[in-house]
């Protein structure tokens, strides 16, 4: 499918009539606190003011004079945050709900348009609830679905977040779903398989041509547990292919982010050129060195291996018990070293009916202060995108992204769950009623 042809279905299920409206002129913000997302101390009573969709000044609300004819938002006493940044999405799937025939009903019985329809609304509920960056981590048999939604938000067409794609995604043989069908039929693949570097280098140049920000690819696939109950992990791409792949993408001006559990897989993501460790269940200590010393960026997507388990008893299931158990050992230990951690979920591996901001729980209760969670979806996020000082930062400079919640988010990371306001590129995309004490109405 060509990307024209997903842009008008995303048009068609948006329901909308034409393009954004344009942004006011001057706008000011005021609110009662600002976490800017650089981990300063929070401010209180400040004023943002936004000119030509980026932030021009951020001072104290006393001191500021607003020019005649500003348009005005008032938050109250609101927290005022950086609009928020999820790494890890895929706006193609939508959880995998066993009574809808879980994954494989999505590539099998779903049209493309229909799962782009569906996309468009995962991608509003982004929006709403803060997030106005995803970096969206493949279609999941797709296609080129990602790069039609992101040109028709950013056309105007429809609301959503600002997104960097991957498109397909990368494997081997043997190395991602549909599986479990008679071998003499041909069923479709969630990812592009390849064997061999030539191939591997090939696809890299499709799916960059296509208008793939990221490449993407799965260095390991599926995960059982040894006879003496360790986490074992398939690996999939060779060094030589993943060599491949980085060589191709970086020659290209961008990254690779590497899917990978543990053992041999993860060890060559680390080996072969991979810009970012998705999930990354379980770390050896020289493992973590390596990912410190050269500088590479850990996603680990943790709410996600809290769900869905398997009942107790079965491989399967103890399996599920032992890949949250090591993740969070790594993920401590990976914070304790100061690896650079930034915030992703695997949204619709969790359907996008539930709150994105989950992830937050569980950084802080495996051991990252509020304020390190909310950097590691603001600055640290905005980091890993090479966006610094773009993205996830309230500052003279930065895009007018903005979000704000009821409360104290530091005292109570819940707080994220409940936003109250949302703006992009400094136009306001979501607004619930607020007193002036900032509480919803």
């Amino acid at each position: 499918m060509n990307r024209a042809w997903w842009m008008a279905c995303a048009v068609l299920t948006a329901s909308l009539a034409g393009a954004t409206p344009p942004v006011p002129a001057v706008t000011v913000v005021y609110a009662g606190h600002l976490i800017d997302g650089t981990g300063a101390p929070p401010r209180g009573l400040i004023a943002v003011e936004i000119r030509a969709g980026h932030i021009s000044a951020v001072v104290d609300r006393a001191r500021y004079v607003a020019p005649a004819g500003v348009q005005v938002v008032d938050l109250g006493a609101a927290t005022l945050l950086p609009g928020l940044i999820d790494t890890h999405t895929h706006l193609f799937l939508q959880g995998e709900v066993p009574e809808e025939g879980g994954y494989d009903a999505q590539l099998l019985k779903h049209p493309q348009s229909f799962r782009a329809a569906r996309a468009v609304v995962s991608a509003r509920r982004a929006l709403e609830q803060g997030f106005t960056t995803l970096r969206d981590l493949e279609t999941e048999g797709a296609g080129y679905g990602d790069v039609g939604i992101k040109e028709a938000i950013e056309a105007g067409y429809i609301e959503g977040p600002r997104l960097f794609v991957v498109t397909r995604a990368i494997s081997t043989t043997g190395g991602y779903p549909l599986e479990g069908y008679a071998p003499e039929i041909n069923v479709p693949k969630g990812a592009q398989l390849i064997d061999g570097p030539v191939a591997a280098r090939k696809a890299a140049r499709e799916q960059l041509d296509n208008g793939a920000d990221w490449i993407k690819v799965y260095m390991t696939h599926r995960s059982w547990l040894d006879a003496a109950g360790h986490l074992v992990t398939q690996p999939t791409l060779t060094l030589e292919e993943l060599r491949a792949i980085t060589d191709e993408t970086h020659g290209w001006g961008r990254k690779v982010a590497c899917h990978a559990y543990n053992g041999i897989g993860l060890q060559r993501a680390l080996d072969g050129g991979c810009d970012s460790i998705e999930h990354g269940l379980e770390m050896t200590d020289a493992q973590i060195a390596q990912l410190k010393r050269m500088d590479l960026w850990y996603v680990p997507t943790l709410a996600v291996y809290y769900r869905d388990w398997d009942p107790a008893g079965t491989p399967s299931g103890e399996r599920d018990r032992v890949r949250a158990a090591v993740h969070a050992v790594t993920f401590q230990k990976a914070l304790a070293a100061g690896v650079k951690i930034a915030f992703g979920t695997d949204m619709g591996g969790i359907p996008w009916n539930e709150p994105i901001a989950q992830e937050f729980d569980r950084e802080v209760a495996l051991g990252m202060t509020p304020m390190q969670a909310i950097q590691s979806a603001t600055t640290k996020a905005a980091e890993l995108l090479g966006q610094a000082g773009t993205l996830g930062v309230v500052a003279p400079g930065a895009l007018a992204d903005l979000m704000a919640v009821d409360g104290d988010p530091l005292a109570d990371i819940a707080r994220l769950a409940q936003v109250r306001f949302v703006m992009k590129n400094g136009q306001v995309v979501h607004q619930h009623m607020l007193s002036a004490d900032g509480a919803s109405r």
